[in-house]
């Protein structure tokens, strides 16, 4: 008798008790989300990518672009073409090693419109083509004599005996990019980085795997081109490099043309 009167306690207690709210482990108010970083807020920054609690956003379904139609042999191979003859890129960049990558990211151009779709294709391509100099480049200009390393990065500490240098479609540098690309694909990044300058279907795994965590939802969210330069070199910002960002808002811009779309709006950062 006194279990079941327990049991009933038990019951109406979780009636009267309010609505639990998944926020509470970052302790935010019940209207703010608990960002990937443990902080609390509203907008995409905070309810968007990787929320882990509140009121989050749920990603809209992939649209049905068909990225590999808009990336036609001919867009790919006319960037290849700009590259010289005796680049150690050409022919190391392919776009069967491209298309064999985005099977693994399904959002990968196909957010939003289809207009949507081909701007994120066209400021991706924009981004390789001035990192690589149109695919010429597989390694960072003069980068074995900069190590990039970070001895803050407990996660990933260095390997002293290797560099992480810019390498790949989107120029991979730091030690914990190496290392956190590595836990996501697959790979030992402390101590293979070389693998992302001699294994194609790796490199453009990597240039996928920083674009859709750090560029992806913020251009999908609107915020521009300008956004994605930030994300890829913040230093050009600003007074950093303004050629640099010029090259790749010319690269963008030409993309889209190719594509049929209007840029849209905060080309620069």
């Amino acid at each position: 008798m006194k279990t079941i009167i327990l049991l009933a306690g038990i019951f109406i207690v979780g009636i009267l008790l309010p609505e639990p709210v998944t926020s509470q482990n970052c302790k935010c108010a019940r209207n703010m989300c608990c960002s990937k970083y443990g902080y609390c807020g509203t907008g995409p920054a905070y309810c968007g990518k990787d929320c882990r609690g509140g009121p989050c956003s749920q990603p809209a379904r992939p649209n049905n672009a068909n990225v590999a139609g808009i990336v036609t042999p001919t867009f790919f191979n006319r960037i290849v073409a700009k590259s010289g003859p005796r680049c150690p890129g050409r022919g190391f960049y392919t776009r069967d090693a491209f298309l064999k990558v985005i099977k693994g990211y399904p959002r990968f151009g196909r957010s939003g419109s289809l207009a949507d779709s081909k701007r994120e294709i066209a400021a991706f391509f924009a981004h390789v083509s001035h990192e690589t100099r149109n695919f010429c480049y597989k390694e960072e200009i003069n980068g074995r004599s900069r190590n990039y390393c970070d001895r803050t990065t407990k996660q990933y500490p260095c390997n002293p005996k290797k560099s992480y240098y810019g390498r790949g479609p989107i120029q991979l540098a730091w030690n914990y990019n190496y290392g956190a690309a590595g836990k996501s694909l697959g790979f030992d990044g402390v101590n293979n980085p070389d693998i992302v300058a001699r294994d194609p279907v790796v490199s453009f795994k990597t240039a996928l795997w920083f674009w859709m965590e750090n560029c992806h939802w913020d251009f999908a969210s609107g915020k521009g081109f300008g956004a994605t330069i930030r994300a890829v070199n913040g230093k050009e910002c600003g007074r950093g490099n303004p050629r640099a960002v010029s090259s790749r808002v010319a690269y963008y811009i030409a993309y889209c043309k190719q594509f049929g779309v209007k840029p849209g709006n905060n080309l620069r950062c």
